[in-house]
């Protein structure tokens, strides 16, 4: 057996899966995001590991562990976890959905001139890199003190195992990586005064990076020190999970944020349109992503705003009412946005309002909304020479049934659908732990889910989200600069904060 653990932002999961592949049992432990202030987004590392092992101990009540043989971990990436000496947290995590260090990114492409030819990804506040520069600049004494630099799933490996050690698909997203050599580039680490020395070592997703800590394998049921994987930033072991590692193969994740996820067998960088260009979790494989940050998080606030009791509420609601395209237009940009914008002073909107608008309407507008962040991104995608015709659907927003044919309709592109869609990183984590034990061949393991269903656009729908797809792009050109103004007006004097510890 083995067991995958997914560091997410709302929650840690845990998957056990057995050598069918079959899921055995899963827990999940949730969390709580800290917005001390505008444009900020923190947690502490200590609740991933708290979560984590409240997420084994569960199953270790419910199922014996006695068979698990090894153990992969994915997450959320770019996340800032900086450690003293004695390898403890000198403050809180700074998220991949922070947007605080838009002027560091400018100052990083200043030092560093061929940072997108060597990182494959132009600056953005998401990014690892920026985030320790406005630590370098707003909270000096903690900077002077970090001898360690880690990624959220890779703090976790630590306390798992007292290894530092990353994989090169989550190394990617800290603008350190040279993505075609899928090892740090000196250059790069230079521009942000931090050494080699500081980061952990790079392995392949593949490939063991430690074992499991004796006192952890007798408290969890263990029989023997587990292997842990290497692993992979989320995007990517989601992918793993929907077999998604050759050439041409796609996937759209509808998590938190929501990501169109393309592999590619050369790393083809197109820094310009705001697509990322990363390393696979398996060797000698590369992929694509455009990226919007706020995808399912975009229903989660409209639940609690417009008062339904969750978002299911809120899909039964929509589902009840007309089944035609929302007269209101709402621009999903809670957390700014990343592909094709790159723009964090992007908000939240919502357009076309009047006495007749509905909590229903409002509800559909959002779900809407998130389709056209979605198919901008993928037009990024395509104009950069991505060929996509079907997606792999993944993450909790694939469980709606409407969703989907939204998506479809404002994509013009078939979904694919497979039981299970909602634990894909987890599930990937758990193939790769496989994988590192055994050696089998990646192809042998992440193979596609089996009973797939086939959402694919209705023509109706497409033709009318054609249109409203053009007021909702004139819409952010219209309001980009107000955005600036308001961020500015929200955020005067708040950005050198200080640190919640």
């Amino acid at each position: 057996m083995y067991l995958g653990i997914d560091i997410g932002t709302s929650g840690v999961k845990t998957v056990l899966v057995d050598d069918a592949q079959a899921l055995v049992d899963q827990q999940t432990q949730p969390l709580l995001l800290q917005r001390p202030h505008a444009l900020w987004s923190e947690q502490d590392p200590e609740a991933w590991w708290a979560a984590t092992v409240t997420s084994l101990d569960a199953l270790a009540a419910r199922r014996k562990l006695a068979g698990v043989r090894a153990i992969g971990l994915t997450g959320q990436m770019h996340g800032l976890v900086l450690l003293d000496a004695g390898e403890r947290v000198l403050r809180p995590a700074i998220l991949w959905n922070d947007g605080r260090s838009h002027a560091e990114c400018a100052e990083l492409e200043r030092r560093a001139p061929r940072l997108r030819a060597i990182a494959g990804n132009a600056a953005m506040p998401g990014f690892t890199a920026p985030k320790l520069l406005w630590v370098a600049a707003h909270e000096p004494e903690v900077f002077r003190r970090i001898a360690k630099v880690l990624l959220p799933k890779d703090y976790v490996r630590l306390r798992l195992t007292g290894e530092l050690a990353s994989d090169v698909s989550d190394a990617s997203g800290t603008l350190w990586l040279d993505v075609a050599a899928r090892a740090w580039s000196p250059e790069l680490l230079a521009a942000s005064q931090v050494s080699a020395a500081q980061l952990p070592r790079l392995v392949e997703g593949t490939e063991p990076a430690g074992q499991l800590r004796a006192q952890l394998a007798s408290r969890f049921g263990i029989a023997r020190a587990a292997i842990v994987a290497g692993g992979a930033g989320d995007q990517a072991g989601g992918a793993a999970g929907v077999g998604v590692i050759q050439a041409g193969q796609a996937l759209l994740s509808l998590g938190t944020s929501g990501v169109i996820f393309v592999a590619r067998a050369t790393p083809t960088a197109d820094p310009e349109r705001g697509v990322h260009t990363f390393c696979h979790c398996v060797p000698g494989t590369w992929h694509q992503m455009s990226v919007i940050l706020s995808a399912a998080s975009c229903l989660h606030w409209a639940a609690a705003a417009l008062g339904a009791a969750d978002e299911a509420a809120l899909l039964l609601e929509i589902e009840a009412a007309a089944p035609r395209p929302a007269r209101a237009i709402f621009l999903p940009y809670l957390s700014g946005e990343r592909t094709p914008h790159n723009d964090p002073s992007a908000m939240g909107v919502f357009f076309g309002l009047t006495h007749d608008t509905t909590r229903a309407e409002l509800g559909r507008a959002v779900l809407e909304g998130v389709a056209f962040a979605l198919a901008d991104g993928a037009e990024a995608l395509d104009r950069g020479g991505a060929q996509i015709e079907s997606l792999w659907t993944i993450g909790g927003g694939a469980r709606s049934l409407l969703w989907l044919r939204i998506l479809a309709s404002v994509l013009d592109r078939s979904l694919l659908v497979g039981a299970g869609a909602e634990l894909g990183p987890a599930f990937g984590a758990a193939r790769l732990a496989r994988l590192a034990e055994t050696g089998e061949p990646p192809a042998a393991v992440c193979t596609p889910p089996a009973g797939g269903r086939e959402v694919g656009p209705d023509a109706a729908l497409r033709d009318a989200y054609s249109e409203q797809r053009q007021v909702f792009q004139g819409l952010y050109a219209a309001l980009r600069g107000s955005f600036a103004a308001a961020r500015a007006r929200t955020t005067f004097g708040r950005e050198a904060g200080t640190s919640m510890r």
